[in-house]
């Protein structure tokens, strides 16, 4: 009976014992188990409560202002400066801007253009002539500066006349004010070419030019308040294929 056996049908023992392994190591007794175990099993627990409070908290619905807006600081100026103090809506009293006063760094360019200059001295004898050409766009002027009591007269006719507009005319007046020869000079304009604002704009140029004819000294504050600067805006050409300088035909797909 012995000699039957083949040496196939024999169990094999080692084969059985390396895949045994695994499961006496899963099935361990509890004294193998180390302690860091189930302290890295909370770590991951905490952290993912403390992101379920924070999304919560950024669940939680806002509640919106009844004005929009009205958490917002106001900071408008009124024109003129502030005295620093608030009314009831938010603005500030009229007054000097945060200590600022009038004329500083808040005030208008037309305000700084007219301060006046001081020490101006003019020849304002009896024979003294100064002329001088101005220019904007395609007006001329050709202005001739003499003593008189401050009267205009352009192409034969009175300011208010020929400029009827006030703005024109303040404009005009601005170079003679800023020195204050404006009651010491009367002005006679030959004038052509252009519309009347450009007229007006040729002759405040003219004066300012011969006004630095009469006293060269004047050339840096008639210069730094933009008077002897030659206004060179003209009105952009018109370009071929468009039905202005930069207007386009409407355009058509089909």
């Amino acid at each position: 009976m012995t000699d039957d056996v083949t040496p196939d049908e024999t169990p094999e023992e080692p084969t059985t014992a390396p895949e045994d392994a695994p499961q006496a190591e899963a099935e361990g007794t509890p004294v193998d188990e180390t302690p860091a175990e189930p302290v890295a099993e909370e770590a991951p627990e905490t952290e993912a409560a403390a992101d379920e409070e924070a999304d919560e908290a950024d669940d939680t619905p806002r509640e919106k202002p009844a004005i929009p807006g009205a958490d917002l600081e106001v900071d408008i100026v009124l024109e003129g400066g502030t005295s620093g103090e608030k009314d009831e809506f938010g603005y500030y009293f009229e007054g000097d801007a945060e200590g600022e006063s009038e004329g500083g760094e808040n005030a208008d360019g037309d305000e700084a253009a007219n301060e006046p200059i001081a020490d101006v001295s003019i020849d304002l004898s009896e024979g003294a002539r100064y002329a001088a050409t101005g220019k904007r766009k395609s007006a001329i002027a050709r202005v001739i500066l003499a003593p008189g009591t401050g009267a205009y007269t352009v192409n034969g006719k009175d300011l208010d006349t020929y400029f009827p507009r006030e703005a024109l005319r303040r404009n005009i007046r601005q170079a003679l004010e800023v020195v204050g020869q404006d009651g010491n000079l009367d002005v006679r304009v030959s004038i052509k070419g252009g519309g009347v604002s450009a007229q007006a704009g040729a002759l405040r140029h003219g004066i300012s030019r011969a006004l630095l004819v009469a006293q060269p000294n004047l050339r840096g504050e008639l210069k730094k308040r933009g008077f002897l600067t030659r206004d060179a805006r003209v009105k952009e050409r018109k370009k071929p294929g468009l039905k202005k300088a930069r207007k386009r035909p409407q355009f058509s797909k089909r």
